[in-house]
């Protein structure tokens, strides 16, 4: 009995898989009967399922979307979905893929680099408690002091979502700060990713808990790692509310959960929505099959803003993800602190190094035998895997009890392998000669480790050779403040372009690297030093990070503008981005090179400027659906996108170039400029006064060597507030101008004297 049980089990696994069914806007308008539109969606199953029964395919059906856009998720064959994907109600059937996951100092260091004072201005806008951000993730740790609610007023009546409880989850762990918490359980079909795990919103992982905290977590006094980055830790907009949305596991996230998570999140009244999740640059599909961006797409519709974080496959070309144009895609950046474990060799040179570790070295009073791993390679292990420390590589009689030099020549090996290897070896620390990701301190917990450049690796090496018996110490880390030059684009940071060229991506920049936030209090991490409690905060970094800064710079801004769209809120983010560092220079990127639109987008977010940024550019979405037309979709499926049946494409065929034009973007991106007079790319658009009544603004150019900028007007005239301008940006490259082929960058400025309206611009020369 058992064995044939489990041969059903295993044949079932085989046969099915996971299937998202998406059909466009609802029928119904959205918020219809949530039975209603499940029992149209299993006749609708029943009719491909072989025999008809309603039974089986009401089985079948994992989840059922309704609220902002119609569709469901199904365990099919692979024949049932081919099927499907023929329905005359259905755009598109695509696998249930696994999507990956992707602060005291940094709002500080936003305010700071904003140059304005924030007292009036911050008030205004944390006053409010009315502005919902809801963060699709790993769900929550509800004791955390950032989700405290003391002093909050009453949850908006608007609220039309859930506490769910769990074995360790009750209704009183929301409260008027959490105000809501979903999860979504393990699919039925085997193959496809366990999507939250337990049945509760209980984050156990940690990365959830640290997203909502960095989004909308309350003021705590006092937060820090170890009495590293010591301070007051909170979110964006503290005085927001926060939703969490339980879709993802350690092991990753499902799509259908995630599609699952942001129709609640419309649903339940959201008015910011924070994703730091994505799938591999590698793996991009065109927009309806990305469960994200559909979602998204009809969020935006429902006036909710979506901001997600673009990924951590940097530093190449073609590397962001999320980059739908009607989703905010954040890039990462490092602030002003940084972590540094410097290494003190036994002739008494210190040399400079990076990490977090809470090592004890320095209390011991004496220095470690350091040896290099090529000199303690294992017997029969290759010289070159020795000094990578790769597993298996180092012989522990050689290097236990002393200090080990590795070197990170071989990019397979990672840092926490390296790691875990000396450790494990009976090393007593790790000195790392590599420059890749030197700009992210690795967390070591309470081992001795610090990573060093290659010339002061080389230094090192010198040292090792020339003494007979060399010695070194690591020194625990210290927290440096006011680091300059900062921002700078983090290495893992993904670049653009993005999968439609026509769209300048990533948006803008935001702190990632090193963010302190809350976590998950959990006694099993390999970071927590011996002796020491779990620590309820924990420094973590990537694009992850960086997408709730700007989740919650929206929600800030929502809260002094409440009848502002979501284009509206993310042109004030863009159009006031700042493009210089703290030492008054352009903003660089990891290579020290200037950064360019595709490696910071707009710049770095700066949430006071944008309260007041003159003028803003409202993408409609009428806009969007001409964007998809241009893409190359056709128009029937456009308009079962939209649910509107009278909707049609503008004539012409599908044009990149016209794509570009399409959507009242706060940038430019013109992918294909050719040479000659006749090939000049104009791009238009429309600016909304929200400043002064009378305001004039001038426009200038930053144009790079060779491309001719034309705007025209170049002065834009207002009466009133809210009265609209439209003007078109023209770009052109002579024959013999001696510009080499690809991307060049630059930007138009709108001033008035008082505001400054930045839009980047792309152009690719061909």
């Amino acid at each position: 009995m058992v064995n044939t049980g489990r041969f059903v089990i295993l044949v079932l696994a085989y046969r099915f898989l996971s299937y998202v069914v998406y059909m466009g806007s609802p029928s119904s308008g959205g918020g219809g009967d949530p039975e209603a539109v499940r029992a149209g969606h299993v006749q609708m199953l029943s009719s491909v399922v072989s025999g008809g029964e309603q039974g089986s395919a009401a089985a079948a059906v994992t989840h059922s979307y309704h609220h902002a856009f119609e569709g469901f998720a199904a365990a099919l064959t692979e024949s049932e979905a081919a099927a499907l994907a023929g329905h005359e109600r259905v755009v598109s059937v695509f696998k249930d893929r696994a999507l990956q996951l992707h602060t005291t100092r940094s709002w500080d260091f936003l305010e700071v680099q904003s140059g304005l004072r924030s007292g009036r201005l911050g008030r205004r806008a944390r006053a409010s408690g009315d502005v919902i951000v809801g963060v699709i993730d790993t769900g929550v740790w509800p004791e955390s002091p950032s989700f405290d609610d003391a002093g909050m007023p009453a949850v908006p009546p608007r609220w039309r979502g859930v506490c769910m409880e769990g074995p360790d989850f009750n209704k009183t762990s929301c409260n008027r700060k959490l105000i809501g918490a979903r999860y979504y359980g393990v699919q039925p079909d085997t193959s496809s990713p366990n999507a939250a795990g337990s049945g509760s919103p209980r984050d156990t992982v940690g990365h959830g808990t640290h997203t909502a905290s960095t989004a909308g977590g309350a003021v705590v006094s006092g937060a820090g790692y170890y009495g590293l980055a010591a301070g007051d830790a909170r979110g964006g907009a503290p005085g927001s509310r926060v939703a969490v949305y339980r879709a993802c596991s350690m092991g990753g996230c499902a799509s259908s959960a995630v599609l699952k998570a942001m129709d609640d999140a419309v649903g339940d009244g959201v008015d910011v929505v924070s994703i730091s999740i994505g799938m591999g640059s590698a793996f991009q599909s065109d927009f309806l099959a990305d469960p994200i961006a559909l979602g998204a797409l009809h969020a935006h519709a429902r006036g909710v803003l979506v901001a997600c974080s673009g990924g951590n496959d940097g530093p190449g070309p073609y590397t962001v993800v999320n980059s739908a144009p009607w989703i905010i895609t954040v890039a990462a950046s490092s602030i002003d602190r940084s972590f540094q474990s410097n290494v003190v060799l036994g002739n008494g040179n210190v040399v400079k190094g990076v990490a977090i570790n809470l090592s004890n070295q320095s209390l011991s009073g004496g220095k470690y035998p350091l040896v290099f791993g090529a000199e303690a390679a294992a017997r029969y292990a290759p010289v070159a895997e020795a000094s990578n420390c790769y597993p298996g590589s180092l012989d522990a009689e050689k290097v236990r009890g002393k200090i080990v030099v590795c070197v990170g020549t071989d990019p397979t090996v990672s840092r926490r392998v390296k790691k875990l290897v000396a450790e494990g070896s009976g090393a007593r620390g790790l000195v790392l000669v590599d420059d890749a990701e030197k700009d992210v301190p690795f967390v070591a917990g309470g081992f001795a480790f610090s990573q060093v450049g290659t010339d002061a690796g080389a230094q090192i090496l010198e040292y090792i050779n020339a003494t007979k018996n060399p010695t070194a110490v690591i020194l625990p880390t210290e927290d440096v403040r006011d680091f300059k030059p900062a921002p700078v684009v983090a290495s893992f940071s993904a670049r653009g372009p993005g999968m439609a060229e026509s769209v300048l991506k990533p948006d803008l920049m935001a702190p990632g690297v090193s963010i302190l936030a809350a976590t998950i209090p959990s006694a099993d991490t390999e970071d927590v030093p011996p002796g020491k409690k779990p620590s309820a905060y924990a420094i973590k970094s990537g694009t992850s990070m960086a997408c709730p800064h700007v989740a919650g710079a929206a929600a800030f801004v929502k809260s002094a503008h409440p009848g502002w769209t979501p284009s509206m809120i993310r042109s004030a983010l863009m159009t006031t981005a700042t493009t210089t560092n703290n030492l008054g220079k352009p903003v660089a990127s990891s290579n020290g090179a200037a950064a360019n639109g595709h490696d910071m987008g707009a710049g770095e977010v700066s949430p006071l400027r944008a309260l007041s940024p003159g003028l803003v550019f409202d993408t409609t979405a009428h806009d969007y659906l001409r964007f998809l037309c241009y893409y190359g979709y056709k128009e029937g499926i456009v308009r079962k996108v939209s649910g509107d049946a009278e909707f049609s494409c503008p004539a012409g065929a599908p044009s990149p170039d016209l794509a570009a034009a399409a959507v009242n973007y706060p940038s430019i991106s013109v992918p294909r400029l050719r040479r000659g007079g006749k090939a000049a790319v104009t791009v238009t658009r429309t600016a909304i006064n929200v400043g002064a009544e009378n305001a004039t603004y001038a426009a200038a150019v930053e144009a790079p060597p060779g491309v001719t900028v034309r705007v025209k007007p170049d002065r834009l005239v207002f009466n009133k507030r809210w009265t609209t301008a439209r003007y078109e940006v023209s770009f052109e490259v002579a024959d013999g101008a001696g510009v080499s082929k690809g991307y060049a960058h630059g930007a138009v400025t709108w001033s008035d004297g008082a505001h400054s309206v930045r839009t980047p611009f792309a152009v690719n020369v061909v």
